[in-house]
């Protein structure tokens, strides 16, 4: 009998996170968005480590 409620109540604070992000938060602009996959693109990575430039070690 309980689980009903705190169930309705979880799903009550979700829709109203969503709501309040999508209220705070200006709209995607498709033209300004990263391809979803660049594979031979020629776009290099950005952000990850992966994406560093490798440092040459001096001798």
């Amino acid at each position: 009998m309980t689980r009903k409620p705190i169930a309705f109540g979880v799903l009550g604070l979700v829709a109203a996170l969503i709501a309040a992000d999508l209220a705070g938060s200006e709209p995607l602009n498709p033209y300004q968005a990263p391809p979803l996959m660049a594979y031979g693109s020629g776009l290099a990575a950005t952000g990850a480590h992966c994406a560093a430039s490798a440092v040459q070690v001096q001798e």
